[in-house]
């Protein structure tokens, strides 16, 4: 069964009854790969001297027209291409794409690339999962969509949720987060879902990944949400947004978000890992994740 966002929403209601203007500069591309957890960020190695970004990943669902008929050759070509970490998701072929878990990461070890992340679906087999994830040198398992919640009191039982999930996963070695869309950002009955999350889960059990083309979709801003809910964003999604004839992705730079600014905010405010994900393509994948990592080599942090 292919990955999607419906996929997710079915399995979490069952088991819940303007233009980016960016500066070419010269980025050091470092041969030291990062073990997932730590902070390896930018080209002086802390968020207040961060300038560029050399160690960025790619979330594999951008490549999902591909992937399926020679996952090997596909991260080869993600690798050739520059991108640093790996976050993988759900596939027909499972997380680690027809590799077991250590053969995944002695894989993605001789592309000097880092798995350090998975989108999956986390209502059910999530002590396997998290003790796969954990041997393939994980470091985040991720519930990417659980869909729009009728009401607050829904959206609190969801927190709960994710606090046992959390705990699950740190007695694997590994951490529990949660990937938004949209609609986590539009108000029910006068409050965020997403600050509910924040401020109902507990910081040392679950983690959050920002979709910054998904909070600016919703109309809130990306910088002011990473300042307000500084050091509970362990990663971010990097994709460009147009808004017309609906909000959807587009390459790097093509589209409305100024990164330079938002990434500086992002790693400033506790940030450490930056995943680059499209889902629509103006000419094809290859092309658009290769226009992607050349954006993200050459771009420079500002504020």
């Amino acid at each position: 069964m292919i990955y999607n966002r419906r996929f997710f929403l079915k399995a979490a209601s069952a088991a819940a009854a303007g233009t980016l203007v960016w500066p070419l500069a010269s980025c050091s591309q470092s041969g030291n790969q990062s073990d997932g957890s730590a902070d390896s960020l930018g080209t002086a190695g802390s968020r207040g001297s961060m300038t560029t970004i050399p160690d960025f990943g790619i979330q594999l669902y951008s490549a999902r027209d591909i992937i399926g008929k020679d996952p090997r050759g596909v991260l080869k070509q993600l690798a050739d291409m520059g991108y640093k970490k790996v976050e993988s998701y759900q596939g027909d072929q499972g997380v680690f794409w027809g590799m077991s878990p250590k053969e995944f990461k002695g894989y993605l070890d001789e592309l000097r690339m880092t798995a350090v992340s998975t989108h999956a679906d986390t209502t059910k087999d999530l002590e396997k999962l998290a003790d796969e994830a954990a041997e393939a040198g994980l470091t985040y398992v991720l519930q990417p969509y659980i869909g729009a919640q009728p009401s607050l009191d829904e959206w609190k039982k969801r927190a709960e949720e994710f606090n046992q999930r959390g705990e699950v996963c740190k007695k694997a070695g590994v951490k529990f987060g949660y990937h938004n869309h949209d609609y986590s950002f539009r108000a029910v009955d006068g409050q965020v879902p997403q600050e509910l999350l924040l401020e109902s889960t507990d910081p040392g059990l679950v983690v959050y990944e920002l979709d910054i083309l998904w909070i600016e979709a919703a109309g809130v801003d990306a910088e002011t949400h990473f300042k307000k809910y500084a050091g509970r964003y362990d990663l971010c999604h990097i994709k460009d947004l147009v808004r017309e004839p609906e909000p959807h992705s587009t390459d790097l730079g093509q589209g409305q978000i100024n990164y330079a600014k938002v990434l500086r905010t992002a790693a400033d405010n506790g940030v450490k890992h930056f995943i680059v994900e499209q889902e629509h393509y103006p000419e094809s994948v290859l092309k658009s994740l290769a226009n992607d990592a050349d954006y993200m080599k050459q771009l420079v942090l500002q504020g």
